[in-house]
């Protein structure tokens, strides 16, 4: 409910600060000043040993897929390093292109 999301806003130390973070520091796409929080899921992977049905996108014919070889069943221990990087990325995007007034609390 909109009850469990909300993060009211109160002043701390002659600062705006919100009671909770329930939202990950985000409200309406801005940051609040709180610790940034996010989740993230990684579906399971496609390429597994059964065979699956798919399209061959040269003839248009529907076709059956067999996977062979051998497969990592676990994209998390690879995820992990590129979601991070992804993230440092955004972060690094937004503290580049914001006013330096903003980032020394002015």
């Amino acid at each position: 409910t909109g009850s469990e999301a909300n993060d009211p806003f109160t002043m701390k130390n002659g600062a705006v600060k919100t009671t909770s973070n329930h939202n990950g520091g985000i409200l309406g796409g801005i940051t609040n000043g709180m610790p940034l929080v996010f989740r993230t899921v990684i579906k399971p992977t496609p390429s597994i040993s059964q065979k699956q049905k798919t399209v061959n996108f040269k003839t248009g014919e529907n076709v059956e897929l067999s996977i062979t070889g051998r497969h990592d069943p676990c994209i998390v221990r690879r995820a992990v390093p590129c979601i991070e990087s992804a993230a440092a990325l955004a972060l690094m995007d937004l503290i580049l292109g914001c006013d330096r007034s903003i980032l020394e609390g002015k």
